[in-house]
């Protein structure tokens, strides 16, 4: 896999420009009333792609929301965080509980100013438990459950159910 590498000094004006609008548009999603027109094309807006009959919850935390691409009939609960630089696919009929991290961005060790970016996907049918995180380049495979609390930072087989931290193989399903 592929690391795309961004230098966040070398930002053009239009880029400066959408990162505050998506700031502010998180903002204004987090303050209104959720199920209603309003709520929805802000969601819309945010991001990339957003499947038919999917549902986030707020408050949300998401930069770069463009490189995000939600299936259809994926649940999203409260207090998730999208950092996206690297891409984010969630496939159809996923279901993401409360306070997980889907980062597809780091800082590179020794120059902080560059962002090393690696994709993360979640598979068709997986499911990630409250206060997961998951971190770049990692893939989880369809069906599979990442527990709650763990810190997943290499590839989930499908079919499995993961925990911990760093999260390893609890069982096969």
């Amino acid at each position: 896999m592929k690391e795309l590498r961004i230098d966040m000094r070398k930002q053009t004006p239009e880029e400066q420009a959408q990162g505050v609008k998506e700031v502010q548009l998180c903002f204004k999603l987090n303050n209104t009333m959720p199920f209603t027109k309003e709520y929805d094309e802000m969601v819309h807006e945010l991001f990339g792609e957003f499947g038919e009959g999917s549902r986030l919850m707020a408050p949300t935390s998401v930069v770069r929301g463009k490189n995000v691409k939600i299936g259809k009939n994926v649940v999203i609960q409260t207090n998730s965080l999208f950092m996206s630089a690297g891409g984010i696919t969630i496939e159809d009929d996923v279901l993401v509980a409360a306070n997980a991290q889907l980062i597809s961005n780091n800082h590179d060790p020794e120059e902080h100013q560059i962002l090393t970016c690696k994709p993360v996907v979640l598979k068709r049918n997986c499911w990630i438990g409250a206060g997961a995180t998951i971190l770049p380049g990692v893939t989880v495979g369809e069906n599979a459950i990442v527990g709650a609390g763990a810190v997943v930072t290499k590839d989930v087989e499908p079919n499995t159910v993961v925990g911990g931290i760093p999260a390893k193989l609890i069982k096969r399903l």
